[in-house]
């Protein structure tokens, strides 16, 4: 081991302090991401003068279930007002600013290896606890203040890239959906879509002709049809029962989004709806990617663009279609059973004009986010080679 390490123990100390006068009473838990989040338990009739108070600078960490999560939730209280957490959780600050930086050793403490090292020393118990002792025991890369200030600046630089990318990516997917959604749900499609003599008044604003379908029960403007997700998609489950990660450069998807990496790819640009597990979960998956068995396949119809076909299955709601009480599942026979709206080709290819464009845009931010998340897991496994 490196010279320069040190115990966490030697730099931080456990404070307690409850909520004796019940002046705070906003409850939070730590997430799986080691993030503060509103509490998920039930309060009534819990007394929280029990509970103990966190506050700016301080940490907390949540002691159970070490040994079978395999990380310990930590978390570093940011904000200007209080909060509290359980009993349960262990509170503690770092002794002197002068020596420790709060971000430092936070960042230090979202390492993989440093979940490992709480794993490993995890008691016995069927929870698995962790004790304020063994976290004290931990080791970490002691170096002067001003370098920890200034390797956690780069952190912060790339965090906050990474999350104003993801504003921007949400902006550009609900404004996608939405699209969708005037177009072909609420029928207010640009009158130009169906001849571009006409101007970009909506159909349905414009007092557009309107029929009724007897198969979807509603009304569906003229000349438009109803059918099924089979006139859309084929479906089919992917391959293998077990994640076949070997480190290749294709992601693996299994029910609910990308669990590893293979040498071998399955499908190219399509929806993966999760069938086992995560059944009715939708995502789509850009470039080559390998599906499991927990997951289906979706191969467009050459007649429907890509993403309008993703769109539609969007607006289905497919975890409400799953069925099963034991091992809930989403077959494709029923997912070629659920009805939808069917457009004139020429509506639809007008449309997919836009939604491509948008989605080579969100593919963009995309690869953006997964190449600063490299430099970020980088910067941390760094800190080791200090």
């Amino acid at each position: 081991m490196k010279s320069n390490y040190k115990k966490i123990g030697d730099y931080v100390r456990q404070v307690s302090n409850r909520n004796t006068d019940l002046k705070v009473m906003n409850l939070k838990g730590i997430n799986i991401e080691k993030e503060f989040m509103p509490s998920v338990a039930n309060i009534n009739g819990t007394d929280l003068s029990k509970y103990k108070v966190v506050k700016k600078g301080q940490f907390a960490f949540n002691p159970m279930h070490v040994g079978r999560d395999k990380m310990l939730p930590i978390g570093l209280w940011k904000e200007e007002e209080p909060i509290i957490v359980s009993p349960a959780y262990i509170v503690f600050e770092i002794i002197d600013h002068n020596h420790l930086d709060l971000n430092y050793l936070m960042m230090w403490c979202s390492r993989e290896e440093f979940d490992r090292n709480c794993w490993f020393t995890t008691d016995s118990s069927v929870r698995g606890g962790f004790s304020w002792d063994s976290f004290c025991d931990l080791n970490f890369p002691y170096i002067p203040l001003e370098k920890q200030k200034e390797i956690y600046h780069e952190y912060f630089v790339v965090s906050n890239r990474i999350s104003l990318l993801e504003r921007i990516l949400s902006t550009v997917e609900q404004t996608s959906y939405h699209l969708y959604r005037e177009w072909f749900v609420n029928f207010n499609f640009p009158m130009n879509f169906i001849d571009s003599n006409l101007d970009s008044k909506g159909y349905k604003h414009s007092k557009g002709q309107f029929i009724w379908d007897d198969d979807l029960e509603s009304e569906i403007p003229f000349d438009w049809s109803s059918g099924t997700l089979e006139d859309i998609y084929s479906f089919q489950y992917g391959k293998g029962n077990n994640n076949p990660s070997n480190g290749g450069i294709y992601p693996v998807y299994g029910s609910n989004g990308i669990i590893g990496y293979y040498d071998q790819f399955n499908n190219q640009d399509a929806p993966v709806i999760g069938h086992i597990g995560s059944c009715g979960s939708l995502v789509y998956a850009f470039g080559k990617h390998y599906v499991t068995y927990n997951g289906v396949m979706c191969n467009i119809n050459e007649n429907y663009g890509k993403i309008f076909g993703y769109l539609t299955l969007k607006s289905k709601d497919l975890k409400s279609q799953t069925r099963g009480s034991t091992q809930p599942f989403l077959s494709y026979d029923m997912l070629y059973e659920i009805k939808t709206v069917l457009p004139p080709k020429n509506i639809e290819s007008k449309a997919s004009f836009y939604f491509d464009r948008i989605y080579r845009h969100i593919n963009i931010l995309n690869n953006q986010i997964n190449s600063l998340n490299k430099i970020k897991d980088l910067i941390l496994l760094n800190l080791s080679k200090i």
